[in-house]
């Protein structure tokens, strides 16, 4: 499985950015492998509007089946469902520490998005 997580940083010790469309980065991780890629989300950081979209079409676009994050917006958490992609709100802590959170069952989908808009 494809696990996508914000972060702030560019490996698997880097802390989770609690936003999801204007993170630093997003990390796409192998579930059985940890192996990881890591996709810059500069473009994204200082748009006006809309970068949730964008962000769930990047993750969509390399297969992630699943988002790890901290505040996920209504827009972007509707482009996510219907992407087929689950979203865990509420990740915390460094992005390896959040995968295993998710796989242990620590870290639930959510069935709502957990903010109102971009911050």
């Amino acid at each position: 499985m494809k696990i996508a997580v914000t972060s702030a940083g560019a490996d698997l010790d880097s802390q989770v950015d609690p936003r999801f469309g204007r993170a630093a980065n997003i990390i796409i991780v192998d579930s059985e492998t940890f192996e990881f890629e890591v996709i810059g989300n500069n473009e994204n950081i200082n748009a006006l509007k809309g970068a949730g979209i964008q962000a769930a079409s990047t993750i969509s676009q390399k297969g992630a089946n699943v988002l790890l994050t901290g505040f996920c917006g209504p827009n972007a958490f509707k482009t996510l469902k219907a992407a087929k992609i689950g979203v865990a709100n509420d990740a915390s802590g460094s992005v390896k520490d959040a995968v295993k959170a998710y796989l242990d069952g620590k870290l639930p989908l959510a069935d709502n998005p957990n903010t109102e808009g971009h911050w």
